[in-house]
């Protein structure tokens, strides 16, 4: 096997292990030991449900932690391999991003992958991830709905991606992590068009 093949499978393999650790869970057993994310507020271990369940704090900290994922990985990555092999960090970030969703340490039930997709563009192409910033903020200043923002961001990620011009393989990813996001999302869909979605509000005295 060719080295660089070598050293490529094996940051897939650790962005995906990277991806899999539930800083969610870590940062809320770090504010309340007795917490159990995973049955507090909406039972996910993404930065809103952290929020909603602890505060702002906890939240941001829980964001920075899931986007840190995917800069580290995709950081290591660009500096073990030829940076202009956008294949090989296309798939660093797409393993991170499937190691948040699918974690092997939760049994492959993760969070909705909103948090590390961000880190894997704002690494990949800061300019597509400013527009998604730009549309997501927009989207929940009128609306306060987190998921109805992450799903227009969602969205607007591969045509972003393609209208900027950048790489078939960031393109292909961009197109992966677009599904998946609307996938994980899809109760807040059901929600949604039900108008039972709850707006983002987060505990009394924040």
């Amino acid at each position: 096997m060719d080295a660089s093949w070598l050293r490529g499978t094996l940051l897939v393999l650790f962005g995906y292990l990277l991806g899999s650790v539930p800083f969610g869970i870590l940062v809320a057993k770090a504010f309340d030991r007795t917490l159990d994310l995973r049955k507090a507020g909406s039972g996910n271990i993404g930065a809103t449900n952290v929020a909603r369940t602890l505060g702002k704090g906890a939240g941001v900290l829980t964001l920075l932690f899931d986007v840190g994922k995917g800069i580290l990985a995709l950081a290591l990555a660009r500096r073990f391999l030829d940076p202009s092999a956008t294949h090989w960090l296309a798939l660093v970030g797409g393993a991170v991003f499937l190691g948040h969703i699918f974690p092997v340490y939760l049994r492959f039930k993760g969070g909705k992958g909103v948090a590390t997709a961000l880190g894997v563009v704002l690494f990949l192409s800061p300019e597509t991830a400013f527009v998604l910033v730009v549309l997501f903020a927009a989207v929940f200043y009128f609306t306060r709905y987190v998921s109805l923002a992450s799903l227009c961001a969602a969205v607007g990620l591969p045509v972003a991606m393609a209208f900027l011009g950048r790489s078939r393989h960031y393109v292909t990813l961009a197109l992966m992590m677009s599904f998946l996001v609307i996938y994980t999302h899809r109760k807040n869909i059901h929600r949604l068009l039900a108008g039972q979605e709850s707006k983002f509000m987060p505990p009394r005295g924040e």
